[in-house]
């Protein structure tokens, strides 16, 4: 099956799902400029299909850099493992924040590979969430 294929049903019990913010970094639809987008946790051009078990909402940032990813290099071992998978696995176990809350800190092999992979500290990540802990909206409870 293509993107294309997912209906709108299938694509609201996803957002309804995943709280309505990014499976990644976290970030809410109400605090980012464009929707939510629809993200194969296994790339369809690796087999994945659109089963409502392959998918979960992704920001336009960390949708883009994981594209077809799913390993990374974890820095610490330096070995390749699978990333963060926001259906099956706790946010909690594999990431946290930084005291100031304007970074994600990988605090497993699989978090720090998804730290890496999807640049989740990339320099207009870290200055949105700046502005959104000024606001008072970050970090976001989980």
């Amino acid at each position: 099956m293509t993107t294309s294929a997912i209906s709108s049903a299938l694509r609201a019990l996803v957002a309804q799902q995943a709280g309505h913010r990014c499976g990644y970094c976290l970030a809410r639809q109400e605090y980012v400029p464009w929707p939510l987008e629809i993200e194969h946790i296994v790339p369809v051009a690796k087999g994945g299909g659109n089963e409502v078990e392959n998918l979960w909402l992704a920001c336009r940032s960390c949708n883009s850099f994981k594209g077809v990813q799913t390993e990374g290099i974890d820095p610490f071992a330096g070995q390749n493992v699978p990333l963060f998978h926001p259906r099956n696995q706790l946010w909690t176990e594999h990431f946290g924040w930084s005291e100031s809350g304007e970074l994600i800190v990988g605090l497993s092999s699989t978090g720090r590979a998804t730290v890496i992979a999807l640049q989740m500290n990339n320099i207009v990540a870290v200055t949105v969430r700046r502005n959104w802990i000024a606001a008072g909206w970050h970090p976001p409870q989980v």
